[in-house]
């Protein structure tokens, strides 16, 4: 099986290919070598390439800044993911696209299923969401994967955050009003191949264990704990840190239907978030 991965220089990317790679054939490309919002080079590169799938890592995740940029961050997560659709479509190759728990509101009290109805609060959640339809209106043979507070070792996430913070301050805020699952890259990658080789296509939901869901807050503690830093962790209001973008109070993901059809078993949250940081530090 030949993989072709967009957005091949992004943080899932970097724990996605080479797990993909032990087994199959994986052309990576970053955005300079394949600009999904690009028709022509979308349909140029898939015809010369021929994969059996393509797994679409390339997006906008800025959430703040697509209330300012939409035409960018709908560009990227709406039209180009509608190219990779149609021309995926067309050539007969299996589309797996990456989405996420913003596509809810975050009014309900329990994790939300593949099959809850979507309805975003923000404009990079309603980008998403755009993928998402155009998917499926466009597509016969698709995964779409929705997962939730990812973080990785490459890149820009909450846990290096919290940790580099950490290192400049004594007391840290962090809300305890939001709800979700974090998601380590190397499950979700883990996840992913999993879905592929079931072969059930639709919507799936991937994120680790949380026992309903964890706040940031809780989040941030743990980090500190396993780094063995003593510092005050001061738990806030989303009304106390106002952001540029409307965040779900709750937006925990259901992956129980998905551990039933592809059989993959999400780790406990701690346990990947220790691997993760002992990863981290390990270079």
């Amino acid at each position: 099986m030949k993989i072709l991965v967009t957005g091949a220089g992004g943080m899932l990317a970097a724990d996605l290919i080479p797990l993909f790679e032990k087994d199959y054939h994986v052309i990576g490309l970053t955005r300079k070598e394949l600009d999904i919002t690009n028709k022509e080079a979308v349909w140029n590169i898939l015809k010369d390439t021929t994969p059996d799938v393509v797994i679409n890592c390339a997006a906008y995740t800025n959430v703040d800044k697509a209330e300012e940029q939409k035409k960018e961050a709908f560009k990227v997560n709406g039209i180009g993911v509608s190219n990779l659709a149609d021309v995926c479509s067309k050539l007969g190759i299996q589309l797996c696209h990456i989405s996420t728990d913003y596509v809810f509101d975050g009014k309900k009290s329990v994790p939300y299923t593949p099959f809850d109805c979507p309805n975003p609060i923000n404009f990079y959640g309603q980008s998403k969401l755009a993928g998402e339809k155009y998917i499926h209106w466009i597509c016969n043979k698709f995964y779409i994967v929705r997962t939730s507070w990812l973080y990785g070792v490459k890149g820009k996430n909450f846990v290096k955050t919290i940790i580099e913070i950490s290192k400049e301050k004594d007391v840290i805020k962090v809300v305890d009003d939001q709800i979700g699952s974090p998601t380590w890259t190397v499950t979700l990658a883990e996840g992913i191949k999993k879905i592929i080789l079931s072969g059930y296509y639709g919507i799936h939901h991937i994120t680790d264990k949380s026992e309903g869901g964890i706040s940031w807050y809780q989040f941030a503690k743990e980090i500190l704990n396993i780094m063995g830093y003593d510092i005050n962790v001061v738990p806030i209001k989303s009304q106390q840190y106002p952001t540029v973008a409307k965040r779900p109070s709750y937006s925990v993901l259901d992956t129980f239907f998905t551990e039933i059809i592809t059989d993959f078993k999400p780790p406990h949250w701690k346990e990947s978030l220790r691997k993760m940081i002992e990863k981290l530090f390990s270079f």
